[in-house]
């Protein structure tokens, strides 16, 4: 069995001023260190608003913080006539490892079609970013028994025509969007089942060692009590974490989720 390092991701969204996402960021580092907990079980990764980035990006940079930077979202273009947007290249410039791409919210609230989605994780490819790939479905999918199939076509849709080697540092992370922000959460089985199926989607486009070895979160509400149950399924690797994340104590609960259970 392929070891994959577990990834737990906090999305800020929308949330905080960037003196305010420092202090968070100080905040969760002296939290896990306290714990005595080891970066090399985990990988840690934060997505402040763009306005935040090089403050955050100074802090770890200056502290050698063992924490990682990524972006909430990214151009499909890499420069030009495109007011307000912000290329893969400048995140690069900018210490991030990590893009998120395609989040449910970007789908419904700025008309993101799939085609889009394509772009801007080739964008974020191109541009030496790992891009976290966000696909879920809505209640009603869920409920016509159609989410498997509405999810691995999403997943198909991003990855079409990317080489193996191209994607061999992306992530995939399953987000339903009924569990979105609103306190429901999949069950520990409901997301096994989806997660197994793009990692079938995967191997079925791109080879069962690149699918192996493709790390799938999961995100929807993900709380301390919720998240050593979801990550004890075979194929999920991490967490996408929202509100909880803007909380360093309840984040680094997250992150120390094999405690949770005495792992």
């Amino acid at each position: 069995m392929t070891e994959r390092l577990p990834l737990i991701a906090g999305n800020w969204k929308m949330n905080l001023d960037h003196l305010q996402a420092t202090h968070l960021v100080q905040k969760l580092d002296w939290v896990l260190r306290d714990a005595s907990h080891s970066f090399d079980a985990v990988e840690v990764a934060v997505f402040p608003p763009f306005t935040h980035l090089r403050s955050v990006e100074t802090l770890i940079m200056a502290d050698k913080l063992d924490i990682k930077l990524g972006a909430q979202d990214l151009s499909e273009h890499a420069s030009g006539a495109h007011t307000g947007d912000i290329s893969g290249g400048m995140l690069a410039k900018l210490g991030c490892e990590f893009v998120i791409v395609g989040h449910s919210e970007r789908r419904e609230h700025h008309a993101e079609t799939d085609a889009v989605v394509h772009l801007k994780v080739k964008a974020a490819l191109a541009a030496g970013l790992a891009p976290i790939v966000c696909v879920g479905e809505s209640s009603e999918t869920r409920a016509a028994g159609e989410h498997l199939a509405f999810v691995t076509r999403q997943v198909a849709a991003a990855l079409e025509g990317l080489s193996a080697e191209e994607l061999a540092h992306a992530v995939i992370a399953y987000e339903p969007v009924w569990a979105i922000g609103t306190g429901e959460v999949a069950s520990s089985a409901d997301a096994q089942e989806v997660c197994a199926a793009i990692r079938e989607q995967v191997a079925h486009t791109h080879g069962a060692e690149l699918a192996a070895g493709m790390r799938v979160l999961y995100g929807g509400s993900v709380k301390p009590t919720n998240i050593a149950e979801i990550m004890d399924e075979a194929d999920v690797d991490g967490a996408l974490v929202g509100g909880a994340s803007l909380t360093a104590e309840e984040f680094a609960s997250i992150v120390r989720f094999r405690s949770h259970h005495g792992r």
